[in-house]
């Protein structure tokens, strides 16, 4: 039995009277495109952009810059810490050191590690000197600061901070010679004094350096104090 299809592309056959069938079936290639570079976009990438939102299909990609060391990233750089100390415990001119540096490129982690070295070997058991040490060489700072820019000298608090930190240099170096032989203590403050003095008392005071190199002498004398408790 035959039946008439409705359209005509079938033709329905009964079982009794079907013969073996067999054959292909031909399909076009599909091709996938999962990027959008050099083709169409996938619809769901084309529907996101139409949209405007193909910021979400956007990979951020890894700059590879490696991570900087510890030093950099503090901003600490050892041997210009290192020239400076040598600037400071060896301020004569004839030695050819440029010791403006010291002044003209301050920084504050040299100067901390001075005055907490300074403090280390002033505590004697009593930790209360290391927070007395460190305040004085914030405010005593402060003060030789305020005194200079009164007095027209050109300097930045950062720089007075950093030259009175590092002139604690001698007070350091003088201070085991006091254990065993005493009578170094002026030696010692007049040297700190004097590295200090002519780093900041620059020739814009003309007269009036004895008012600015009379205070910094007073704070090496506290600082010296500090330690010896008397």
């Amino acid at each position: 039995m035959q039946f008439s299809p409705n359209n005509g592309d079938f033709t329905f056959v009964s079982s009794t009277e079907a013969q073996e069938l067999s054959g292909t079936i031909e399909t076009p290639d599909i091709k996938l495109n999962m990027g959008s570079d050099g083709g169409r976009d996938p619809y769901a990438t084309a529907f996101l952009r139409q949209r405007g939102y193909g910021w979400l299909l956007e990979v951020e990609e890894d700059d590879g810059e490696e991570s900087k060391p510890l030093l950099d990233e503090l901003d600490i750089d050892l041997k210009d810490i290192y020239y400076k100390i040598r600037c400071v415990l060896m301020p004569m001119p004839s030695l050819g050191y440029n010791r403006q540096v010291v002044r003209d490129n301050p920084d504050f982690w040299g100067p901390l590690a001075v005055v907490l070295l300074f403090s280390m070997i002033s505590i004697y058991g009593q930790f209360r000197v290391v927070s007395w040490i460190i305040t004085i060489w914030i405010f005593g700072s402060l003060t030789i600061f305020l005194l200079a820019r009164v007095l027209g000298g050109e300097v930045s608090y950062g720089q007075v901070l950093g030259v009175i930190g590092y002139s604690l240099l001698p007070l350091i170096v003088i201070a085991p010679l006091l254990l065993v032989i005493g009578g170094f203590e002026l030696f010692g403050v007049f040297w700190a004094a004097y590295s200090a003095a002519s780093l900041l008392v620059g020739d814009e005071f003309k007269t009036k350096k004895p008012l600015l190199i009379y205070p910094i002498f007073l704070l090496y004398i506290y600082f010296l104090s500090l330690y010896t408790g008397v």
